[in-house]
């Protein structure tokens, strides 16, 4: 012992183990300890003995704590050793777009909303980002500054999805909530609202523009329906009934021939809206629970996600030819046309909340109530090889990233884009557009988060 402490830490600790003796009602023992380390009681007095009276106990507890903590940060540190073994050279520093990840802290963290927010959405040219909430508003937020630019109120319940897109050289701004309505914002006139659009028997939960339509939006509803409306007159055009329970998510594809929905019924329903009269042409079955959320693979992914489904790539001027779902069942799982589950995505601690795939077509991230961003490598079968444990401080509720900045934009705000993507059928990222690396997530912590290379 004498080793390791000194004299006077050997004597501390003595006093210390007599105090704790006396303290705990065995005196024979403690005398026997003074007797052996030869301490009279005339040196170890009460009033000696009352100020080592709990220093064993407190050294004791802390050096627990202090056990937990280098336990914490070895976790810690492997987890971060595991993500760096994971990335490659160019991710790693960040300079490729096709290879940029989110990392922690974001570059904004934007507050203003009372309550949880639900959805957030990039104006596809200005550096503006629509947020919405329970609070019954929406917030246009300049996510390069970090600044809140206006506040908009209309909504009478709370607001459960924003897009922007619309007719070619005006872009809008749609919500949608669950007081049974779809609104139309001009973003070019203050954010006015100029149209709303009745229709539906229960809460919108989800809207989309659907890319070079110009002027058709979807939406989804608790009412177990997904509508079709065209935003220049307001009339709904088409209804598509097929779910059995509330429809909770949709996404078009980038031609905007298909439609990909997500229900309380446990399934996922890819719609041909084409036709006169749109059925589903495939249905996913698989998920265990309640499906909230959707993506249509970009056609940089086909390559990837054939090679997971070790089938031949589809060209790339194909639509909806790999999709992904994820659920309250934790599960995230990617699917091909024919409906078949090619791989199911294991990992989040509780319900997937988002879902999107990486324009260059290597990555799907997803987010959870688990309070994580997760990035899954489709090069190497699906693996999870990052994940931000503390995207938020509460459930992570929404994720979008911001639209490809497309060359040859007009002034008045027209990028050929609708939701984000390129109208050109089969071409995610183009010769003519650039990724833009920025991502957007919104939690029930009232924070929405930027994520910026």
């Amino acid at each position: 012992m004498s080793q390791i402490l000194t004299s006077r830490q050997a004597d501390e600790l003595h006093r210390a183990l007599i105090a704790y003796l006396t303290a705990a009602n065995l005196p024979n023992t403690a005398a026997a300890l003074r007797e052996e380390l030869n301490l009279s009681e005339e040196v170890f007095e009460p009033a000696t003995a009352k100020k080592y009276e709990g220093l064993l106990e407190k050294k004791w507890t802390s050096v627990v704590r202090l056990q937990k903590k280098i336990m914490d940060l070895e976790a810690r540190n492997a987890a971060l050793q595991h993500e760096l073994n994971n990335t490659t050279p160019t991710s790693r520093q960040n300079k490729d777009p096709v290879s940029w990840l989110p990392r922690a802290p974001p570059r904004h963290t934007l507050q203003s909303h009372r309550d949880p927010i639900t959805c957030v959405a990039f104006h596809p040219v200005f550096s503006s980002l629509a947020s919405g909430s329970e609070d019954q508003t929406i917030k246009i937020w300049d996510w390069e500054l970090g600044e809140l630019e206006r506040t908009i109120k209309g909504h009478t319940k709370a607001v459960l999805d924003v897009d922007y897109g619309g007719p070619r050289g005006n872009t809008l701004l749609a919500s949608c909530s669950s007081d049974l309505t779809i609104k139309l914002w001009d973003p070019l006139d203050s954010y006015k609202n100029i149209r709303t659009l009745p229709g539906h028997d229960h809460s919108v939960s989800a809207v989309r523009f659907i890319p070079g339509s110009g002027n058709l939006l979807v939406s989804a509803s608790r009412d177990k329906t997904l509508r079709i409306w065209d935003v220049s007159t307001g009339y709904c055009v088409k209804t598509l009934r097929g779910h059995a329970e509330w429809v909770r998510d949709v996404c078009p594809s980038l031609d905007g021939k298909y439609i990909l929905s997500t229900s309380d019924d446990y399934t996922s329903r890819l719609w041909d809206v084409t036709v006169t009269n749109p059925e589903p042409k495939v249905t996913l079955i698989g998920h265990e629970h309640v499906v909230l959320c959707c993506a249509i693979a970009p056609p940089a992914a086909y390559k990837n996600l054939a090679a997971m489904a070790g089938i031949k790539a589809p060209p790339a001027t194909s639509s909806a030819e790999f999709m992904a779902t994820g659920s309250r069942d934790k599960s995230i799982r990617l699917w091909d046309a024919r409906g078949t589950c090619i791989r199911t995505l294991v990992g989040h601690d509780n319900w997937v909340r988002g879902l999107v795939f990486h324009p260059g077509g290597k990555y799907l991230l997803s987010v959870s109530d688990d309070k994580t961003l997760r990035c899954w490598d489709l090069t190497q079968e699906g693996k999870c090889v990052k994940t931000i444990g503390d995207a938020h401080g509460h459930f992570v509720q929404c994720i979008r990233w911001a639209p490809s900045v497309i060359k040859d934009v007009s002034v008045n705000g027209d990028s050929g884009e609708a939701n984000g993507t390129p109208k050109k059928a089969g071409v995610a990222v183009t010769p003519d557009s650039q990724i833009r690396c920025v991502i957007a997530t919104g939690s029930v912590d009232l924070n929405v988060r930027i994520f910026a290379n």
